[in-house]
């Protein structure tokens, strides 16, 4: 595997342990909203689903630990994870914010070209 591919999965993985913290314990802390754009009623009303989202974020991150964990050996594990980041940053640009496109897409993009270009 390439350095650079492997960084990249690794900001990718940090990102989404972020997003793991930001939807399962901050969410109705001013810090959440403000990541988010929302206000205290709602926050409280939908932390729950946002929790479960959060858990799901924590997956990934936990996939692409271990693909990196794995070395040269982890390369299908790795192409799955962030397949998975690039399936879920595309649904979600296209369903609730288009800032996931560049926030989530686009990295989980890179990083595919980037392992399969070592």
């Amino acid at each position: 595997m390439s350095i650079a591919a492997n960084i990249v999965i690794a900001i990718i993985a940090l990102l989404h342990l972020w997003f793991l913290i930001l939807e399962m314990f901050l969410w109705t802390k001013p810090s959440g909203r403000r990541a988010f754009g929302l206000t205290a009623e709602f926050a409280e009303q939908s932390k729950a689903l946002a929790a479960n989202q959060g858990l799901y974020n924590g997956f990934l991150a936990a996939g692409l630990v271990w693909g990196l964990c794995l070395g040269s050996v982890g390369f299908s594990v790795k192409v799955f994870f962030l397949a998975c980041v690039l399936v879920a940053g595309i649904f979600g640009g296209l369903t609730a914010n288009r800032k996931i496109l560049w926030i989530q897409a686009l990295p989980a993009a890179v990083g595919l070209v980037l392992v399969h270009l070592t």
